[in-house]
């Protein structure tokens, strides 16, 4: 898979892709991430890449020319790459406030894809015409307004990235998270010790002890515990 992000702010992406998961699967090369500086495809000495809304309103507007030109570039760069290889399958997504929210299905949809192309949106907002004729779909992280496309692209990139084979150590971990199976949340985890005195938010003593049945060595008992949990969303104890 390979991930190529525009954006006015490419260092925003660095330290957080050489970590955790993400970053041993770059190590790995079971991922690669580019992220490109949306300037480099300006015309003009300042490097503009934003200008005043038509029909008047506040803040400025992301412009077409530079974001078509880099979509463009991009692609034009991996197909002479690809073109002794297979067809590679690719995805161009807008990051947007109105978009469709990003969720679980979303993730594995996109998984799919040999490679997903990210334009991160600023200012006020993207000129309308990349949405309708350059990108091939808007998605959004959530009902607020975030300063710029930067932080969901990272959140699509993680999540894509962990469906991908080989990336988490355990594959058998996917089909027991949250959002496994639509509508559910995944079950309660307890580690040591068995129990922990402390003190609860309201300041009174508690004896905060693991589920009994956890301890039980029944495993049958201890899944239907488990797929209880799970789909009621219910708090353990």
């Amino acid at each position: 898979m390979r991930f190529d992000i525009i954006t006015i702010f490419p260092e925003a992406f660095e330290s957080y892709v050489q970590s955790s998961i993400i970053g041993r699967a770059l190590r790995t090369k079971r991922i690669s991430v580019h992220a490109h500086n949306l300037r480099q495809w300006t015309a003009d000495r300042h490097k503009t890449v934003d200008d005043k809304p038509y029909g008047g309103g506040p803040g400025m507007v992301m412009k077409v020319e530079p974001l078509a030109k880099a979509v463009k570039a991009i692609t034009a760069n991996r197909r002479t790459q690809n073109a002794k290889r297979k067809k590679s399958t690719q995805r161009i997504i807008l990051l947007s406030a109105k978009g469709k929210l990003f969720t679980q299905q979303h993730a594995r949809r996109l998984a799919r894809f040999d490679r997903l192309i990210f334009i991160c949106g600023h200012y006020e907002g993207v000129d309308e015409r990349v949405a309708k004729h350059i990108a091939d779909e808007e998605l959004s992280i959530g009902e607020y307004v975030l300063t710029g496309g930067e932080l969901p692209a990272l959140v699509v990139v993680d999540a894509v990235t962990r469906l991908i084979p080989g990336v988490l150590g355990k594959q058998e971990s996917l089909a027991q998270e949250s959002f496994s199976i639509p509508g559910t949340r995944e079950y309660p985890h307890y580690t040591r010790p068995e129990v922990f005195r402390m003190k609860s938010k309201k300041g009174k003593p508690v004896r905060a002890a693991v589920p009994k049945i956890l301890l039980s060595g029944d495993h049958k008992a201890i899944a239907r515990w488990r797929s209880t949990h799970a789909k009621s969303g219910k708090s353990a104890s």
